[in-house]
């Protein structure tokens, strides 16, 4: 499906779904557990429902509550394995879940045989070598199946029942890591993680506040570089209401700011456990009308003629030497989303401690050089960074900008969520009889279920190319 995105007003109250990495640690953990959890406002997002369709592989019951057209429902009721927890019964199949891959992997590794993880064309791209070494390291036999190449189909023989300690490089992704925290449940003595530079640590404190939550003990020191896991196997079940994901709030925030609109954002989590709430701040350094009100857990958003000031421009003009240098290595999925409103602001925007995004769905560093550049951007790729050299559409007297070229284009998605949803955000920031054609924009379901049709609840006006 390809979805066009022009200019267009947003105005009215729209509410995001529930938060993917939320959801996905909390059926894991339901899982694990010893009795019936219920788990409130997930989100049911392809990486989810692959989630969902993967742990009873390990000995759960999974109730969807589907609706009678088919639908998840809004509360998933889970019965978990508890000591009947055993080995994947089958081939695992992850499709396009990163996520899933990373935590289930270790977890299999608690039992003994064989277990083989496999997915998508997408999810065969994307390295497993970190985690053979690190589940080797623990006693496991843990291999790829096609030589000289990273990535699944990954099999894991023998076990790290044992526990013990392991050291890997905290930048490649904290998802594995996660995954070994959570194994830390299940192995005889605890399993302590080395990790020499950590990155997307906000991530890490998510997974321990989960544990901790069950009645894991789990210790993260201040510097991230020393984590414990104390075993447990014997949690109850519990009830849960997932958060509304920060992920997906970054794009009708953006969307917002670079149109004349004004919008406000329900049901946004304010507990601080989701590290790519910094997007917030961010855009505040850059000038633009957003009020969050944590009680309320609103976001009121107010972009162009309907801002304060009446213009809604963004400049870097009031940061540190003119120029705004955000290190994202803790919350790298924002990536897609600051890049796009980067292009709205008068002023150089620098995404630095970068290299993860490179490791995601796609090399996000090299497609938004690619997709933004056919938009009429000015960026630059660096190893571990993105710099964007942005114009506001708008002077600050509010007269026309004639520096200001983004225009559109056919553009690729990659089959990447955050591509597809990034630059229909920016569709609506686009001059009149402009438009941006997003191909295979459908891959958005992976996170934001129905993106297209929510949006179009506040008048995004996306519409199907025929």
């Amino acid at each position: 499906m390809n979805i066009i995105a022009s200019k267009s007003s947003l105005s009215g109250n729209i509410t995001v779904p529930g938060s993917k990495s939320h959801t996905i640690r909390a059926l894991l953990l339901a899982t694990i557990a010893e009795g019936t959890s219920h788990i409130k406002n997930p989100l049911p997002s392809a990486d989810c429902l692959s989630t969902a369709a993967a742990v009873p592989l390990i000995g759960s019951e999974i109730d969807l509550n589907l609706t009678t057209e088919g639908e998840p429902g809004t509360e998933w009721v889970v019965n978990g394995a508890g000591s009947n927890l055993h080995l994947p019964s089958d081939v695992v199949n992850v499709g396009d879940s990163g996520s899933l891959l990373y935590f289930l992997t270790p977890v299999a590794a608690c039992f003994e045989g064989t277990s083989v993880f496999t997915g998508d064309a997408s999810i065969r791209k994307r390295p497993v070598n970190h985690v053979v070494d690190a589940l080797n390291q623990l006693g496991a036999k843990c291999f790829v199946t096609r030589p000289n190449v990273n990535g699944c189909p990954l099999v894991i023989t023998g076990s790290i029942k044992k526990g013990g300690k392991v050291v890997t490089a905290g930048e490649i992704s904290s998802q594995y890591i996660s995954g070994l925290m959570f194994a830390g449940i299940l192995t005889e003595n605890p399993i302590k993680i080395e990790l020499t530079n950590p990155k997307e640590t906000p991530y890490l404190t998510m997974t321990q506040k989960w544990l901790e939550k069950v009645g894991v003990q789990c210790s993260v020191s201040s510097d991230f570089k020393h984590i414990e896991v104390t075993p447990n196997p014997s949690f109850k079940g519990f009830d849960v209401t997932i958060p509304s994901d920060w992920e997906g709030v970054a794009f009708p925030l953006i969307a917002a700011l670079v149109s004349d609109s004004k919008i406000t954002i329900e049901n946004v989590d304010s507990s601080g456990t989701q590290g790519d709430d910094a997007i917030v701040s961010i855009i505040q350094s850059l000038g633009a009308d957003v009020v969050w009100n944590k009680e309320k857990c609103t976001l009121t958003v107010a972009g162009g003629k309907f801002s304060k000031n009446g213009t809604g421009r963004l400049s870097t003009e009031n940061c540190p030497d003119g120029e705004l240098h955000v290190n994202i290595s803790g919350f790298p999925d924002a990536v897609c989303a600051l890049s796009a409103v980067a292009c709205f602001t008068e002023g150089t925007v620098y995404i630095e401690d970068a290299a993860v995004c490179r490791r995601k769905e796609t090399d996000r560093l090299k497609v938004l050089k690619i997709e933004l550049s056919k938009l009429g951007a000015e960026v630059e790729e660096k190893e571990d960074s993105l710099i964007i050299h942005g114009h506001s559409p708008l002077l600050k007297d509010g007269s026309k900008n004639p520096a200001f070229k983004l225009h559109g284009a056919v553009c690729e998605s990659y089959d990447d969520h955050r591509m597809a949803m990034s630059l229909a955000s920016i569709g609506l920031g686009l001059p009149e009889d402009e438009k941006i054609i997003i191909k295979n924009a459908e891959c958005c379901a992976v996170s934001f279920p129905h993106f297209y049709d929510v949006m179009n609840t506040i008048n995004a006006n996306y519409r199907k190319e025929v």
